[in-house]
Order: C-alpha cells, then structure tokens, then sequence
C-alpha cells in the first residue's frame, strides 16, 4: 500500500497542518459514515478535543496512543501532521483528491530534513504498518506539532463496527436488557446483614459500584447477529475505555508489518524501536480545580489516598478502570491483609503470655539466680575467659517470650489460618468471577513474543541459505538447550554465591566475637554476643536488598535468552527462576541461624574449626530462639521498610526527575510553546511504564514466607506484615493511578501461578515450624526433663540437667584461656551446653543416653505435629466449598434464564412463521376464486400473489 501517495495538503496558510487521508477497505456489515476533515481551527482546539483524550473533531475518542522518536534539524519549524480516516464515497481512485478549493502542495525533497537509512526504514516501516491499521478498520490521527521535540504520537480510534466485530471475536460477555433478581438472605441472617451494612458503612468506599446489588444484567458473548439482545441505547459507553483499549490492543498485536520478510507485530515493532512506547490513555487528570469527574479521580480520592487506608477497597472500580487481572491482585492483596488481622490478634495474646509468664519460668530464674554459682567454659580459643551463666540474664529472659509452650499452639494456629486463607480467597475469587462475567472464561494462546519471531526467522533463513525446503518453523528444544544449559549454571552459581555469603557473614561473627572477647572493659565483654548478632543481621540485610535487585535482572536476563514463545510462558518461567533466587537470598541466613548454628561445634577439648583457625559459633546459654527472632525481625522489617516502601516511592520519583530533565533540554525555546498546555497523550508519556505485577506479588509472596515459614519463633510477624500492607495498599494504588501509564487491561479469572507457589509455601511452613519447635527451641528438652527425669514434676534442675562438665585440665595445648583467673579464682570444672558423659566417667566426654532420648522425642514431635496438622488443614480444605452455595444458584439461574431467552426467541420465530404461512395460504386461496377467464396478463400479477419474502 503506497501511503506515500495519499497525502493531500492544506494550504500555508493554516498554519502547517498536514492531513493525510487513507482509505481503508470497506468491511462486511460496517456502516459507513463521513469523517470530519479539520479544515477549521477554533480559538482553542486543544479544549475542544479535551486536551488529547479525543480527535481534532471532538467527536472520536481517543483509544490507544503509539509514540515513535523523529529526527529533524533544528532550524525547521516543528510541523503537525494529522492521519485520519475518510470514508467519502465519491472517492474512485486509490489516490487521495485535493480538497474541494484548495491547490496541491506537494512536499519538496529540500523542505524534508536529511535522515539516514535507519531512521528511514523506520519511517516506511510505519507507514506500511499505519496502512495496516486502517485497513484494519481503525481510524488514526498523527500529532508531531508537540511539547516533546522529536516525538511523534499516532491517535488510534476504534469506531463502533469495528468493536462490534473485535468484541465477537474475543467473546467478551456484554450485558444484555434482560435483568433478573439476585437471591437474597431472609429471616435471621437477612437482619444480620443489615446491621452489618449498617455499622460497616463508615468504611466502605463512595462509588457507585460498591454499593451492594439486588438486581443484575444478564450477560451474553457479544453477537452482531443478537445485538438485539444488549441495550445499545448508548453506544458511547457500552464498550468502556478499558475494553475499548483491549479490543485496539489485540488489533495491533495480530497486524503485521511485513516488509522484507519481517513479519512485525506491535510486540517486534516495539523492541525494535520503531515505536518507542505503546499506551492507552487515562480518562484525565485527578487533581485540580476544574478537572471533570472521571473514574481516574475517584479512584484517586477513594482509593490511592493515605486517609482512606481505614476505608474497604473499591475492587469493582479497580478492575473496570485498569481490567481484571490488576483488579484481582488488589483483591487477594486486600483478603490477605484482612485474614491477618485474626493472625496479628492471635499473635500479640502469644507475646503477652510470654510477658506476663516471664517471671514465673524457673529455667530462666536459675540462669539469673547468682547463688547458682555456674561457670560456663571459655567461647573462644585463648583471647575469651570463663564466664558466669548469670551474665546471660537478659538474653534468657528475653528467650521466654518467644520460646514458651503457647508457641506451639500459635504454630497450629498459623497452618490452619493458611488454609483457611487459601480457601477463603478461592471462594472470594468465585465470587468476582461471577460479578466480572468470568465464568466460562478460557485463556486463549497468546501471541507469539517478538524475540521468538525473531529467532524463528533467523532459524529458517539459515536453512533457506543452505536450500532446504522447510515447513513452518518452531524452536525446540536443541535450539535452546545452550539456554537451558547456561540457566542450570547460572541458578546454581547464584545460590552458590548466596551460600558463600552467608558463610561470609559467618566467619565475621567469629572473627568479631574474638576481636571483642579481647576487649579490657567489662561492659563490652558482656555485649559481645548482641553487638556480633545485631552487625551481622545489619550486613545480611544489605546484602539481601543488593542481591535481591541483581537476581531480578539475572532472572529476566536467563528467561530472556530461553525465548518463551508466549508472554505467559514467560511470565511463568521468570516467576519461577526469580521466586528461587529471592527465596534463597531472603532464608538463607535465617535457615542458618535456625538448623545449623550450634549443631556442629563438638565440644571442649575437640572442637570444630574452619580453616584450622576460626571456631565453629555456638548458641547462647538460652538457645537460638532468640537470635533467630532478631534475624527474622530485622529482616523483615527491614526489607519491607527500605525495599517495599522507600524504593517504591523513591526510585520511580527519581526516574520522573530524570526524565523531566532529558525532556527540558530537548524542549524548544519557544515561550508560546512552552506555555501551551500538555495533551493527554503527551503527560502521560512522562509517567513511567507498567512493568507487571510479578514485583508487587513477588514481595508480597516472600512476606508471606516470613509470616508462615517461622512464625514460631516471631508471633509478631504477622503484626508488622498487616501494618505494612495497610500502607502497601495505598502505595501500590497511588503508582498505579498517578505514578504509571495506564495498563493494558487483561482478563484473567484466576492469580495464576502465584496461588500454586503460596500453598507450597503453607506445607512447607508446616515441616519448619515443627522442626523449629523441636530442635531450636527447649520445648522438647523441657518435656523430656519434666516428664522422665525430673524429681518432683517441676522444671527445677532443668538447667543443670541440660549442662555437661568439662575439665580444664584436658584442653588441647594452646586453646586454654590466657587469663584463667579473669573470675578472680581457679577454675577445675567449666560447664557447657550438650547432653555428654561427665570427666569422670569411663567413657568421658561421650554422647550420654539423655541425648538419645531427646532426639527420639524431637524426631516423634516432628512426625506427629506434621502429619496431625497436614490433616487438620486438609480437613479445612475439604470442609470448606470451593464455589459459595448462592453464588453456585446464581450461576445455574443465569444458564436457565438464558435458555428462557432463546427459547422465547426461537417461539416467536416460529409464530411469525405460522403467521406468514396462515397469510400466504388466505392470499392463494383468494388467488384461485378468481374467474378462469382471466387473460395471460394477469398472470404475472397472479404469481406476485406468493412472491412476498420473510424477514425474520
């Protein structure tokens, strides 16, 4: 299509406004209507076309943008040129006529700025590609006469044929005339939903579709045969923006580019950079004095507000402004905050147990009881002394508010609220599928991405050089086993290097706790254990919010080179590589600290080292509990604080900062330019692209991990996570309705891959918890003490039953303390933490029957607690119906009503047939008593008498 030759020109005088009339190819059933040429200019068109969101005529709104980059000298004046759509019939020729009146001015060569080849193939590229487009049916507007220096912007409209056709194609259910009543609650828990809508109304948000419905449309895949089923009494906004922007979007994904065999879609156009961005527009501004109400601004007011966080989110105006697979994000995100306030309550009478239990547990009042009289033996080699339990007073204290039996049950608790949560979201998520008109809703294949195009290409013009006949090409998996090769190295070097960092930070909290050991104050050898953890979980937090965004781009960089053929392939596999490398980068440390500190130290006299020099860390006096719960909460908090909130709010602000300065120095002088105000299309250029959901599910997903995984030893986790995403909420929507382009919306019944990776996380929480409670903490200790060695049933001598004696006499040359009198007298027998045989045993030193007996206990807990809780919430998975009964009723009234309809249509079809049978067999009847001496003139008239045709 030579578009080249369809440029008709106005004269100098209108100020150098271009229109380029194209003529598309007329479609089957579309009506045909004139479009209005811009041969006038008002006082302000800009207002007129409310500043972008519709054509230069004010009528045809504006449904998609596409942005390219320009190159023009400097000197020249930035002319505008406008594409449009001209339906004229007159029209006979494929050339484009000069319009009525006014003389042709054809573009000189000297006029045009001199490109080179690549910018020009650009150019033809677009052209061709634009042509498609109208050919397509969709009516276009091009606009270079823009703020922006050396960006053009093409205004894509879909007229009303054209949706018609794209909405029967995409089978979008439309709702019809028929409207039928939603089955409501009676008697009792009809008044209980009353008074509930009655004190919930403070919170619930003021739009329209949040109100509760009594009545609903009937909806249908839309038909141009049955358009006599919806209620097109407004065509204006029967397909609302967000549809409209779909229906343009999957135009532009199917139309090819096909000049020199490079078959381009929008996806290839776009990495190519032959458009440099691809947007709809949002409905208008949502702040300032005269902005006219749109949905962007309630949205704004009533949801993406900080003084609304109290307020329920209006989920229904979320999916019908950015569609439904944003719309479902929020709603899991806002059930999932909701079930963690039961979680939070839970958690906090957990704490407060431990707190008002803390003076009443005897281990940790015969850790502090100085009468006691316990020397502990040295925890390092040389530099480190003997040292009194007593000093580890706080530390045990703090222990008990964690590590006491009401952990156990919270543990429980927790495995069950994860699958409750799960079945509640899957009954929420039926719920809106029913209200979205998502029942029957299949995804279809994607679109191939324009990488795999790209590479399918260059696999057949490699065999096309070597002059073999092939069919369609594909890639498989030889094509990319170099890909799969270099993804299974890469994943293993990357968890290979987090590993190696841990250990990194493991070797400087030994190498510390050394150097500090050393130290001639008391006061500092006594906070030598607090400094070396609280340094050491201060380094992990750095490194895991630095590796965490290395593995993000390492993520996509391994799934980009696999060339997935579809977006949704390549959204699941990138979710999955980044889920393992963040997964493994945020517990590795607190794996650590939880299964493997203190479990390989050996004992005095023989202890482990690394490199022959550095000894292996051991867990205080109280056990590790304590120190796995200020790893968890730090990071945690930490994460959330500076990665979740402070990155989010600070590095798209800082990206806008750049981008307003790079588009300041290229703006023009002009003061009357400068002053005009923006288009639509033009601000919302500015803003920053959507770059999918996968980061917000992401860091919400490893929250979950730190709620669920080990709660056990932190029952105030699911407290910060509710604090943080009553915040994470109001972020995440105040990005997407101010900070962002608006997303193409995409329907999707379901949150994918994410559900399958959150119950894995919940059956995993359940095999930690259990070992946490078991060989971390002292709850197995203390019942095997309480139960099979204690002397009066009480927890008194549990401490010392849990000590074994050392003599010092019987270190290894060189690792004795330096300074033995450090107490202020001789030490003969020093204590540590193991169940070993004592010095004067015969078998001194050796594993002690009590250690058995521990283990066999821990190893029954971890079996039983497992299994009884894997049980318990399979049990709420199969009590708990996946679909509500009401919503089950309402699904099977919809089928049954819509059979109702055709059925009545069927019937009066068949009755306007029997009406026209009755009429033609009276008008025969009629026919024969006429006279048979009628002459051969009247027979054509007689034969006219069964000719009248049936309309139905």
């Amino acid at each position: 299509m030579k578009v080249n030759k369809k440029y008709s020109c106005l004269p100098a005088e209108e100020k150098g406004i271009h229109i380029i009339n194209i003529r598309a190819i007329e479609d089957i059933g579309y009506d045909q209507h004139e479009s209005t040429l811009l041969n006038s200019l008002s006082k302000n068109p800009d207002a007129d076309c409310k500043y972008g969101l519709y054509f230069r005529d004010g009528k045809r709104k504006v449904d998609y943008i596409l942005v390219y980059h320009y190159k023009k000298s400097s000197a020249a004046k930035t002319h505008a040129r406008r594409v449009h759509h001209n339906d004229s019939s007159t029209r006979s020729t494929k050339q484009d006529q000069p319009l009525p009146g006014k003389g042709v001015q054809l573009e000189m060569g000297e006029s045009e700025p001199q490109v080179d080849y690549h910018e020009d193939d650009k150019r033809f590229r677009r052209e061709e590609y634009e042509g498609n487009l109208v050919e397509a049916g969709l009516e276009l507007e091009r606009d270079e006469d823009t703020k922006i220096h050396g960006i053009g912007f093409v205004k894509i409209h879909a007229p009303w044929n054209v949706l018609c056709r794209e909405a029967e194609f995409l089978k979008l259910k439309m709702p019809t005339k028929k409207m039928y009543q939603i089955n409501q609650t009676h008697g009792l828990l009809k008044k209980i939903n009353s008074v509930i809508q009655k004190i919930t109304e403070p919170i619930q948000p003021k739009v329209a579709e949040h109100k509760p419905q009594t009545v609903k449309r009937l909806s249908y895949p839309f038909s141009r045969e049955k358009q006599h089923l919806f209620d097109l009494s407004d065509r204006d906004s029967f397909f609302d923006s967000k549809t409209r922007s779909t229906i343009v979007y999957e135009i532009l994904k199917r139309t090819t580019c096909t000049k020199a065999k490079y078959s381009m879609g929008i996806t290839s156009l776009l990495a190519n950079g032959v458009y440099s961005a691809a947007y709809p527009l949002h409905d208008g501004d949502y702040e300032g004095e005269n902005v006219e109400p749109n949905d962007r601004k309630l949205l704004c007011e009533e949801w993406a507000s900080y003084g609304v966080f109290y307020k329920y989110q209006p989920i229904d105006l979320v999916r019908k402004y950015f569609g439904e697979k944003i719309g479902l994000y929020f709603a899991w995100l806002g059930v999932y905050t909701q079930m963690l306030i039961p979680a939070s309550i839970v958690g906090i009478i957990v704490f407060l147990y431990g707190c008002a239990t803390v003076d009443e547990n005897i281990p940790s009042m015969e850790m502090c009881d100085q009468r006691n009289n316990i020397t502990m033996c040295p925890l390092c080699d040389r530099t480190c002394s003997y040292w009194k339990m007593s000093s580890a007073c706080a530390t045990a204290r703090a222990s008990h508010l964690f590590d006491n039996p009401a952990t156990v049950f919270f543990s429980v608790f927790m495995a069950l609220w994860a699958a409750t949560f799960m079945e509640h979201w899957k009954r929420k998520q039926m719920r809106l599928n029913y209200r979205w008109d998502l029942t029957g809703f299949e995804e279809e294949e994607d679109h191939p991405r324009a990488e795999y195009e790209a590479k399918v290409l260059e696999k057949s013009l490699r065999k096309e050089h070597k002059h073999k006949e092939t069919d369609k090409e594909k890639l498989t998996w030889k094509d990319r086993f170099p890909a799969y090769l270099t993804n299974f190295v890469g994943i293993i070097f990357m968890v290979g290097l987090t590993f190696a960092i841990v250990f990194g930070v493991i070797i400087y909290r030994i190498s510390t706790a050394a150097a500090l050991a050393i130290s001639s104050t008391p006061s500092g050898r006594s906070s030598v254990r607090v400094t070396v953890t609280a340094t050491a979980v201060i380094i992990n937090l750095v490194v895991i919010i630095i590796l965490d965004e290395v593995y993000g781009c390492i993520a996509r960089w391994l799934t980009q080179i696999e060339v997935p053929k579809t977006d949704k392939n390549f959204e699941e596999r990138l979710i999955f590589k980044a889920f393992l490398l963040k997964f493994v980068n945020a517990y590795t440390p607190i794996f650590y600290v939880a299964f493997f500190k203190g479990r390989f130290v050996g004992r005095p006299g023989d202890y482990v080292y690394i490199f022959h020099s550095f000894r292996m860390e051991e867990c205080a006096p109280g056990g590790c509990l304590m120190e796995l719960c200020i790893q968890l909460s730090i990071i945690m908090l930490g994460k959330q604080l500076i990665q979740n909130n402070l990155f989010e709010i600070g590095i798209p602000k800082m990206k806008k900062f750049i981008r307003y300065m790079k588009l300041k120095r290229r703006r023009s002088l002009d003061h009357e330019e400068h002053m005009k105000k923006k288009q639509r299309y033009e601000v919302d250029y500015n803003l920053e692209p959507f770059a999918g959901l996968t980061p917000e599910y992401m860091e919400m997903i490893i929250q979950f991990g730190f709620v669920t995984l080990f709660v056990a030893s932190f029952p105030l986790a699911p407290l910060f996570a509710l604090l943080n995403n009553i915040i994470e909420i109001r972020l995440d929507a105040k990005k997407f309705v101010t900070e962002l382009r608006r997303p193409v919306a995409v329907r999707a019944k379901d949150i994918g891959i994410w559900y399958n990776i959150l119950r894995g996380i919940g059956k995993l929480a359940v095999i930690i918890n259990a070992f946490v409670i078991s060989f971390t903490s002292d709850f197995i200790p203390r019942l095997v003490y309480l139960y099979m060695y204690s002397e009066n049933g009480t927890m008194h001598g549990f401490v010392n039953h849990t000590l074994s004696s050392f003599n010092v006499s019987d270190f290894q040359a060189g690792t004795a303390p330096n300074d033995p009198m450090d107490l202020g007298y001789e030490v003969q027998i020093c204590r540590y933490k193991d169940y070993r045989e004592p010095p004067w045993s015969e078998n001194k030193y050796d594993i002690s029957k009590d250690f058995w007996a521990v283990l066999a206990a821990r190893l029954a807990f971890v079996i039983v607690f497992q299994n009884l809780v894997m049980f318990m919430s399979d049990f709420v998975d199969w009590i708990i119906p996946d679909i509500p009964k009401d919503i089950s009723q309402q699904i099977h009234k919809e089928k049954v009503l819509m059979v109702e309809v055709f059925m009545r249509e069927e019937q009066g079809k068949l009755q306007m047939l029997e009406t026209w049978k009755d009429k033609e067999k009276k008008k025969g009847e009629n026919c024969n008593n006429h006279s048979p001496r009628l002459s051969r003139s009247h027979s054509g008239s007689l034969s006219s008498c069964h000719s009248h045709p049936l309309n139905v």
